[in-house]
């Protein structure tokens, strides 16, 4: 779950692929499109699409010689539940996480690091 996050957070963090992503959650769109509206080249466009289908956040549709690209809202239904799920109570969910977890609970029962946490009492 982990991997595939980092996958789609770095899809997602760059400026023009985020608004391929806001712009393909409207209508499907080409590179001829995406490359008017967005004033940049082809290539440009076919490079920050690869990565958007290398991260699984849109899908491509071909007709004849034609490309074109919409949000794979259910996928990002998907992500969304994980993010949940990780930034949620259900951590213990997350098996990648399973060491850490082990290390937490460990340190709440046997707290062997003395600095001044905020949420304890003075």
């Amino acid at each position: 779950m982990l991997e595939e996050l980092q996958k789609v957070f770095k899809a997602m963090g760059q400026s023009t692929r985020l608004k391929i992503l806001m712009l393909a959650a409207n209508r499907t769109l080409c590179v001829c499109e995406l490359e008017y509206i967005l004033g940049i080249t082809q290539s440009a466009v076919s490079q920050h699409l690869r990565i958007l289908k290398e991260a699984n956040l849109v899908i491509e549709t071909r007709e004849g010689q034609w490309a074109f690209y919409s949000l794979n809202k259910k996928y990002l239904e998907k992500i969304a539940g994980n993010i949940k799920t990780i930034f949620g109570e259900d951590l213990i969910k997350c098996s990648e996480l399973s060491e850490e977890i082990k290390r937490l609970e460990y340190l709440e029962k046997h707290p062997i690091i003395t600095c001044k946490r905020p949420d304890t009492p003075h």
